[in-house]
């Protein structure tokens, strides 16, 4: 009996980080998925966030806000899960290889690079579900997908598809998980120690102060790469079954021709304002969680 115990209190700790980020990454998406909508919907050409909602509204209703919800939700038990939980792991044996010290930007840079990789790896199957549900109104009636649920639309992609197909727009989905957590992960460690330590906030402050500066950079250093896999993710084949583009550098490229560089930060505000809450909301929750897990002795 008391081997079984010191067994679970072995595999607790390490399953905590993974549980703590999932659970915490799921809650903000519940209040987030309205705006990431509307942020997709700007990239497919849709028109400006004011557009976006009032047509939203006026054709749709309320409900196709929450379009895909299930397949966000389940991007963020696996993506999530994995990026935070791992970003965990790497810091702290990173600090005891550096003797306890805290660890330099450049160190935290590279784990959030590492758990990006190995968050986007898990969650690709996932997003792409999430983002042809949230493209599948824009499109004609008869290259509509009707996907009526993440699983369906993960049954659905296999089935039609090949089970390869969950992967299309890996590359870009794992090139922007690296830039968006080496953004959010490293800058919200380096602002909790500049806040803590050298401006005396308090917890809630800190916490608050840190998650907006972790949103922005997230923000900054991701979008170029999430505009590429988005067009990628909800492209379609012409009558003759050529696609638009023959992979990520190409749509790279030809945006770059067509549109300059501030195409691939179309619709920054309302990004920005969608990743900066849910950076914020992540870290607020994943602070209470361990809070509450800490008081239950856990």
């Amino acid at each position: 009996m008391g081997e079984e115990k010191s067994k679970s209190v072995g595999v607790w700790p390490t399953v905590k980080p993974f549980v703590n980020g999932g659970t915490s990454g799921m809650l903000a998406t519940c209040v987030i998925q309205p705006i990431d909508m509307i942020k997709v919907r700007i990239q497919l050409g849709q028109g400006s966030a004011v557009d976006v909602t009032k047509n939203m509204l006026k054709n749709e209703g309320f409900g196709s806000f929450y379009k895909g919800l299930s397949a966000g939700l389940l991007r963020q038990a696996t993506y999530t899960t994995a990026r935070l939980g791992t970003f965990k792991i790497l810091t702290s044996k990173a600090i005891e290889a550096n003797d306890g010290k805290p660890l330099p930007l450049y160190q935290k840079a590279l784990c959030g690079l590492t758990a990006g990789a190995i968050g986007a790896c898990f969650g690709s199957p996932a997003d792409l579900a999430l983002i042809r549900m949230q493209a599948d109104a824009t499109l004609p009636l008869a290259q509509r997908r009707n996907y009526t649920n993440a699983f369906h639309a993960l049954y659905r992609i296999v089935a039609d598809e090949g089970v390869l197909a969950l992967w299309k727009g890996a590359g870009p989905t794992v090139v922007r998980a690296m830039a968006l957590n080496m953004g959010m992960l490293a800058s919200y460690d380096q602002s909790v120690e500049f806040c803590r330590d050298n401006l005396g906030f308090g917890e809630g402050a800190t916490v608050l102060g840190a998650s907006t500066v972790s949103g922005f950079f997230a923000a900054a250093c991701s979008l170029p790469f999430d505009y590429v896999k988005t067009q990628i993710q909800k492209m379609q084949p012409d009558a003759t079954g050529k696609y638009p583009y023959t992979g990520s550098l190409d749509c790279a490229m030809k945006t770059l021709k067509a549109g300059g560089p501030f195409k691939f930060y179309t619709g920054f505000p309302v990004y920005c304002v969608r990743i900066a809450p849910h950076v914020m909301m992540t870290w607020i929750f994943l602070n209470q969680i361990q809070k509450i897990q800490k008081s239950a002795g856990l």
